[in-house]
C-alpha cells in the first residue's frame, strides 16, 4: 500500500526552535504579541484570488514557513503544516496576537485592504530580515499573476530557494563571553492609553535624499540620526512632564542588530541581537539635540563591534541552554519565563528597528508605491518604532497604545525644522487630520 506523500512529509518534517525563538511562544499573549508586520502598498486594488495563489507559490519555495507550533515536554517545536493559510480582508489592529487555532495553525497571517497587502509574523518563526525575503517573494508572485502578459516569460520563480534553518546562535556563540549590560531600569512613557486596546499606527514618510544630506552634515548614519531624533522627541514631549521618580531613569532605546553582518550564516531562522543606548537625560547637556546625537554616535561606535555584540548574543544563548532551565517541564516553564520577560521589558523605554532598504527588481517597482514595517507595542514599551526605505522615502512608523501622539508630533516638527520634507499617514486611531501640528 502506497503511503500518501503529504502524510509522510507531515510525519517526518519537524524542527527545533532557534535559541531566540524559544522564549516568544512561552511569553506571548494578547498583551505581549511579539508580532511584527510588513506591508506593501501597491498601485491597484488587491485581487484576493491572485493573492491566495501568490502565497501558495511562495510557500512551495519557502517551506520553512509552512509550519505549525506544537508543545513538547521541555520546549515548543515546529512541524509541517498540511493546511492552507487563511487569506482575508484586514479587520484587526496591526501586530495583534496570532491565535494559531483561528489561523489554520500558521505563525504568519496574510491580510489585505484596498491596495495594501500585510503579513503579520510571530517572532518565533523568523526575524525581520528573513521576513522581508519571504514577503518580497509573495509580492513578486502577486505582481506576476496580475500582470501575466508582461511577466509571461519570467523565470525568477522557477529557482529553488536554498536557505538553512540552522540555529546560528548555537553555532556562533562564545562560552567565555560576558555581558556588560546596565542593570538600571528605564524611563517608562507616561500618559493615558488608547481605548479598548486599540493600536495606533502613524507613518512618517521622510524624503530620503534630504535626510541623507542632513546626516552627512552631522557625520551620522541614518539610523543614528533617527535614533537621536527619537530620544529628543521623547524628552521634549513626554520626559519633561514625567513623575519625579520616573524622570530619574535614563531613556533607553533598544536597537535590533542583524547578526548576519557579523557572523557567517545563511539561516532563515531568527539571527539577531540588540544594543541598548542609555541616555542620561538628567545631564543638562542632553537637553540639546546636537549633544544627544553625539552621545548616540559614540554609543553606536562602542557597542556595534563584534566583541560587544558577541557578549550580548552569548549571554542570551547561555540562558537558553542553561541545564536547569532546559530540564524544567514546559508547563512549569511558561509562568516563570513570562514573569521574567515582563520584568526585562522594564529595562527598555522603546525599541527602534530599521531594516533598511527593501530592494525590488526594477521591472516590478512601478507596481509598488511603498513598504511599511510595524512592531507590536506592549504594556511597558507603549510605543515601538520601525523604519524601512523604498525609492525616494524612508518610512518611520510609530505603533502605540498611548492615547496621544505628542511624541510623533515632536518627531515630525523636528525634521520639518531641519528642512526635511515629511508626509503623515495613520490608521485613524488617533485624530491627526484635525491636528494643526501635523
Amino acid at each position: 500500500m502506497k503511503v500518501n506523500s503529504q502524510m509522510k512529509k507531515e510525519k517526518l518534517y519537524w524542527r527545533r526552535l532557534d535559541n531566540s525563538a524559544k522564549i516568544f511562544p512561552i511569553s506571548a499573549g494578547k498583551k505581549y504579541s511579539t508580532v511584527f508586520r510588513l506591508s506593501a502598498i501597491l498601485t491597484e486594488e488587491i485581487e484576493p484570488s491572485s493573492l491566495k495563489e501568490a502565497v501558495k507559490k511562495a510557500l512551495s519555495q519557502y517551506e520553512f514557513f509552512k509550519v505549525r507550533m506544537k508543545d513538547g515536554f521541555f520546549w515548543n517545536y515546529l512541524e509541517y503544516n498540511p493546511k492552507e493559510p487563511i487569506i482575508e480582508k484586514e479587520k484587526e489592529y496591526p501586530c495583534t496576537y496570532i491565535e494559531p487555532a483561528r489561523n489554520n495553525g500558521y505563525l504568519f497571517k496574510i491580510t489585505y485592504f484596498e491596495k495594501k497587502i500585510n503579513i503579520d509574523i510571530f517572532h518565533s518563526l523568523t526575524d525581520g530580515n528573513s521576513g522581508v525575503t519571504f514577503f518580497r517573494e509573495i509580492i513578486y508572485n502577486y505582481i506576476e499573476l496580475t500582470n501575466k502578459e508582461e511577466f509571461k516569460e519570467e523565470l525568477r520563480i522557477t529557482k529553488k530557494i536554498d536557505l538553512s534553518a540552522e540555529d546560528s546562535y548555537i553555532k556562533n556563540y562564545d562560552k567565555k563571553a560576558k555581558n556588560n549590560n546596565s542593570s538600571k531600569k528605564a524611563y517608562q512613557l507616561e500618559g493615558k492609553k488608547t481605548k479598548f486596546g486599540a493600536i495606533s499606527a502613524i507613518h512618517e514618510f521622510i524624503n530620503i535624499k534630504q535626510l541623507k544630506n542632513e546626516c552627512k552634515q552631522k557625520d551620522a548614519t541614518v539610523t543614528q540620526y533617527l535614533t537621536a531624533v527619537l530620544i529628543y522627541s521623547i524628552y521634549e514631549a513626554n520626559y519633561l512632564k514625567a513623575r519625579k521618580n520616573n524622570a530619574k531613569r535614563p531613556i533607553k532605546v533598544c536597537i535590533p542588530v542583524n547578526l548576519k553582518k557579523y557572523f557567517p550564516s545563511n539561516t532563515i531562522s531568527n539571527f539577531f541581537s540588540y544594543i541598548t543606548l542609555e541616555a542620561n537625560m538628567k545631564d543638562k547637556k542632553m537637553s540639546e539635540f546636537d549633544n544627544i546625537l553625539e552621545f548616540v554616535k559614540k554609543d553606536f561606535k562602542s557597542k556595534l563591534t563584534e566583541d560587544e555584540i558577541q557578549k550580548t548574543m552569548s549571554s542570551n544563548v547561555k540562558l537558553g541552554i542553561n541545564p536547569i532551565i532546559k530540564r524544567i517541564p514546559l508547563i512549569l516553564k511558561k509562568p516563570l519565563v513570562r514573569l521574567s520577560y515582563i520584568e526585562i521589558r522594564k529595562y527598555t523605554t522603546t525599541t527602534f528597528s530599521n531594516i533598511g532598504r527593501i530592494g525590488i527588481i526594477g521591472k516590478y517597482q512601478k507596481y509598488i508605491e511603498s513598504f511599511l514595517m510595524l512592531i507590536a507595542p506592549e504594556p511597558v514599551e507603549k510605543i515601538k518604532c520601525s523604519a524601512c526605505s523604498f525609492e525616494n522615502n524612508i518610512v518611520f512608523t510609530f505603533t502605540s497604545i498611548l492615547g496621544n501622539c505628542e511624541i510623533e508630533k515632536s518627531f515630525y516638527k523636528f525634521l520639518i525644522s531641519r528642512g526635511i520634507e515629511v508626509k503623515i499617514e495613520s490608521n485613524g486611531i488617533l485624530d491627526i487630520k484635525n491636528d494643526n501640528n501635523f
